[in-house]
């Protein structure tokens, strides 16, 4: 068998499936692009969703990459067993509607054992798919694969909520008898028993049915557009290619396992667990942040910082008491430079943010973990308030408590460490804007007047350091969370609507993000800074840079704002005035007075009429006058809203005139392109428009675009006319089947009725049974039926749910002197478990567990009979 190192078999994944017409594409940001439902890009196929939805159409049908992966939740996983990694490659092979089963099989098998390839032998080879999926089957068994190598395995089929898809086929390479020590053998792929013996190296997803809620599997509808998603992870092949015992001991990890015991003077082998959580930590940090990531208090930036922090608290049962994290740096890009050049122009900053985030960490456990022993030596426990005081008052994460607890033998109950957390979040929320207030309210605040000034159309500008706050108080120097004032600035502060502007303050030796803007009681810029490293200090020289793209997205925004607001005058009449509004770089939000829905045609008229300012190519004026000679000319001022003396007036030609202190392209045709997302109703008389700009509107139109044709090629018209046409006979057809179907199904419940046998138990005829198929008022009208034709009918009924069944108890009107439903029912689901209640005629309810009819039957008979 070859020994390949893992670029050699990126290479070879590469170059064999573009010898199969497949375009190699790069693989995306571990920061998700437009996604706001993933934290990280944790998949070959994440990056990827909009060509599988059909929201984007790909430049080929065919596509490969090799795509870093980061997952965190198992991160308990990572260190014990031999493959678990929180980042991670997958090396993925695509079909977008393209070739299906039968060729991603064949080359599936073709890469894994043509010598020219990986060679892999095929007897070590084992291959899983659906008990459903004999297609499958049947084309592995084509290639030569014995019986006994295909295992049908439930759990090989991929299913998340509604939307695409089907089962799979997982290829394991087997290491061997003496890694199966219970000799279950080809169970433990049959079971999906985690195990060391079958490590599995490929999965093929084969979308091809459409899942709905409420439909049982076998009775989803096929895909008009079969995909193929193929991931194989990269450390499992190279580890099974290198002949190693774990992913660890492959070049992807050794070099930075080989410095670590350098650095600590211990043994990999005495210390597996920490060794292969430091290694594989470091790995996670250095690719995220060099992505663009940040240690920071919430999402991503706080997976980041429990990671870095974790691999530290292993360090110290290696005796590195001291910051060692940053020393790895360079190792990790050792293993991955080749392919990942980038790694090495961000190497400075990487180590950089590394290092300080191990000093932070440093300080958090000096005064933390001796609390948290403390505690733990006094009380031999800790309460959920006691985890939320060492993470509220000094930074302490809980997963690092629940750590320490362990040694103590001590289990943390963390759902009352949410309780606690959720609360002080709440707390948080209604304080805000007091908070706010009292910040820019402070002492020193209201005595800062030197001047800072804001500087439109720079992105970038050297300046110097005027003031520093820390929560309304004036400091010398800080290394954490600071506000700012600059002499200049290119930042906007939040007002008017529009967001703040995010970018970065760098110096010698120092870097930190700006997170958000306000203005200071005399209108300076204050910036609120989370310091990555270094430290910020009164008059030190920085270098401010704004987000360019985020900002260009804002003024898009903040301009389209504008000629909305104008086209709704002329659409919907000047009653139509701004009631409020945001404006970010995702998208743009407008409130207005108006007493009415604005009907489907005055929003297409709205949007049309914008398009064509955008089309007009109208520039921007810019000028500043006194309030009162503006409001002359006709500019539009919110009202309610306070204007000092001079007032900036925005102007695009004879289309809008406003006062306006936010930021806008230079001429109109910058905004390209506009779309109405949504309108409503946010108060009486006041409506609410939200809509997108630019790159975004084209996205919405086009995915619009696709849905129909995708609608029209399911429906088999040829044009968007016959199609509206298609849609309404649908709907009639659909209305005309309800109503014949309501009518069989009365029909047949009227013949259940006249059908179905009874016992005769003292005074009344026991009516009891069981429908597969029915709903809960399926058997109020079957009872309904029984009563007619029966004055001595009690009557109970069951039909399944997916989480037990429905019961119904009914009693004809002549018996309900001496019965009642509702307590009888009552009685039964008592006893039985399940809740439910009524009248004397009838009752409903819902059995938790599946109780068999003939239990049932016996139970009522002795009820009636006691």
């Amino acid at each position: 068998m070859k020994k390949l190192t893992s670029n050699e078999i990126r290479k070879l994944w590469l170059s064999f499936f573009a010898s199969k017409n497949h375009q190699i594409i790069a693989g995306a940001n571990l920061i998700p692009h437009n996604d706001k439902t993933l934290l990280w890009i944790n998949s070959g196929v994440a990056a990827l969703k909009p060509y599988f939805d059909g929201s984007k159409v790909p430049s080929s049908r065919r596509l490969v990459n090799v795509q870093k992966s980061i997952r965190t939740n198992d991160i308990e996983n990572v260190g014990v067993t031999n493959r678990h990694h929180t980042f991670f490659e997958m090396l993925g092979n695509f079909s977008l509607g393209d070739y299906f089963r039968t060729e991603a099989i064949k080359w599936g098998y073709e890469f894994l054992t043509s010598k020219e390839w990986l060679g892999l032998p095929v007897v070590k080879l084992y291959f899983t798919y659906h008990p459903s999926d004999t297609e499958t089957r049947e084309e592995w068994l084509k290639l030569g694969i014995p019986e006994t190598h295909i295992i049908p395995a439930e759990s090989n089929y991929w299913e998340i909520g509604e939307g695409p898809c089907g089962p799979n086929t997982e290829i394991f390479f087997d290491l061997g008898q003496d890694k199966d020590p219970t000799n279950k053998g080809t169970l433990l792929l049959e079971d999906d028993i985690d195990n060391e013996r079958f490590v599995e190296i490929w999965n093929i997803v084969f979308s091809q049915y459409n899942a709905k809620a409420g439909v049982k599997r076998e009775d989803y509808e096929e895909l008009p557009s079969k995909n193929i998603d193929t991931g194989a992870g990269l450390e499992r092949i190279a580890s099974v290619m290198q002949g190693t015992v774990s992913n660890f001991e492959t070049d992807l990890f050794l070099p930075t396992i080989n410095k670590l015991e350098k650095l600590s003077k211990t043994k990999y082998n005495d210390y597996v667990v920490s060794y292969r959580v430091i290694s594989d930590h470091i790995r996670t940090c250095v690719f995220a942040l060099s992505d663009g990531a940040s240690f920071s208090n919430e999402g991503r930036g706080y997976v980041l910082r429990r990671l870095l922090r974790r691999a530290m608290l292993h360090g110290q049962k290696l005796n590195l008491t001291k910051p060692f994290l940053s020393n790895l740096v360079d190792e990790v890009i050792v293993a991955m430079e080749s392919f990942y050049p980038e790694l090495n122009e961000n190497a400075a900053k990487v180590k950089k943010l590394i290092e300080a985030e191990e000093n932070r960490f440093l300080r958090t456990l000096k005064n933390g973990e001796r609390i948290v022993r403390d505690l733990l030596e006094k009380n031999k426990k800790l309460t959920g308030q006691e985890t939320f005081m060492l993470y509220d008052t000094y930074g302490f994460p809980f997963e690092l408590t629940r750590e320490i607890a362990f040694e103590y033998n001590v289990e943390l109950d963390q759902s009352d460490f949410t309780k606690h957390l959720e609360a002080q979040k709440e707390r948080a929320r209604k304080a805000r804007s007091d908070s706010n207030s009292m910040q820019r309210q402070s002492k020193d605040l209201l005595s800062f007047v030197m001047p800072s000034l804001f500087d439109e159309k720079a992105c970038e500008l050297t300046t110097n350091v005027t003031a520093l706050f820390k929560d309304g108080i004036r400091v010398k120097e800080d290394d954490e969370v600071v506000e700012a004032i600059f002499s200049a600035t290119p930042f906007y502060a939040e007002s008017g609507g529009q967001v703040s502007d995010l970018g970065q303050v760098s110096g010698t030796d120092f870097l930190g993000n700006v997170v958000s803007l306000f203005k200071a009681p005399h209108g300076q810029h204050v910036h609120k800074i989370e310091i990555l490293y270094g430290t910020l200090k009164e008059g030190m020289e920085v270098t401010l840079t704004i987000d360019q793209a985020a900002r260009n997205l804002i003024k898009q925004n903040h301009t389209a704002t504008h000629l909305l607001h104008q086209a709704l005058n002329v659409v919907l009449g000047g009653d139509a005035n701004q009631a409020g509004s945001y404006v970010g770089s995702d998208y743009l939000r407008f409130d207005f007075t108006h007493d009415k829905k604005v009907t489907d045609d005055e929003l297409a008229q709205i949007e049309t009429l914008v398009q064509q300012y955008i089309n007009a190519s109208i520039p921007l004026e810019i000028t500043v006058l006194p309030l009162e000679s503006a409001l002359k000319l006709g500019a539009k001022a919110l009202f309610g809203e306070k204007y000092s003396d001079d007032v900036r007036v925005v102007k695009f030609g004879d289309i809008s005139l406003e006062l306006c202190g936010g930021t806008h392209v230079e001429n109109t045709s910058f905004v390209t392109n506009f779309a109405i997302v949504s309108e409503s109703s946010i108060a009486s008389g006041v409506r609410r428009i939200e809509a997108v700009s630019g790159l975004k509107a084209y996205e919405h139109h086009k995915k619009a675009e696709t849905f129909v044709k995708r609608l029209a090629n399911i429906l088999s018209v040829k044009d968007n006319q016959e199609l509206l046409s298609a849609v309404r006979k649908l709907r009639d057809d659909n209305e005309h089947f309800s109503r014949e179907l309501k009518k069989l199904k009365m029909t047949q419940l009227q013949n259940i009725a006249k059908e179905i046998s009874y016992e005769k138990v003292k005074d009344v005829n026991l009516y009891l049974n069981y429908y597969r198929d029915f709903s809960r008022e399926d058997l109020m009208t079957l009872s309904d039926f029984i009563k007619e034709k029966d004055e001595s009918a009690l009557i109970v009924l069951l039909a399944p749910t997916e989480k037990g069944q429905v019961i119904h108890v009914a009693v004809s009107k002549k018996m309900t002197t001496k019965y009642h439903a509702g307590k009888l029912l009552q009685t039964v689901t008592k006893h039985f478990g399940g809740t439910g209640g009524g009248r004397p005629d009838f009752a409903n309810g819902a059995l938790t567990k599946n109780v068999k009819i003939d239990e049932l039957n016996n139970y009522m008979k002795e009820l009636l009979d006691a």
